[in-house]
């Protein structure tokens, strides 16, 4: 156990005083650049973010320029819309239908 921490003090001491005898410091290093200025990476990133922003609005305005292609209408078919029962409202499937809205204008006259 002795024998292990013996040689990490001798290497620590000795890159120590190494270090120090060729003038450089101890300071920790980083792996990021220090002389990189955080000012031109913000300026970089806001005129990427601009170039995104217009290049996605003029896609945008190209395909909703483009139109969409109308299909006709489905046969009516006898089998959709089957009403075996009446609506507790009445045959008409809205439950906004004009008695309804004859009633809602009574009681707002002023909407």
């Amino acid at each position: 156990m002795a024998a292990p921490m013996t040689r990490f003090l001798a290497a620590v001491t000795t890159r120590r005083s190494s270090a120090c005898a060729a003038g450089g410091s101890l300071r920790r290093r980083f792996a990021s650049s220090a002389r990189h200025d955080d000012a031109q990476e913000a300026v970089k990133w806001e005129r990427i973010t601009y170039f995104g922003i217009a290049t996605c609005t003029m896609l945008a305005i190209y395909n909703l320029s483009k139109g969409h292609p109308h299909f006709p209408d489905p046969p009516p078919y006898e089998y959709l819309h089957i009403r075996n029962k009446e609506f507790p409202w009445g045959m008409e499937p809205s439950l906004y239908n004009s008695l309804c809205y004859a009633c809602f204008f009574t009681v707002f006259p002023s909407f």
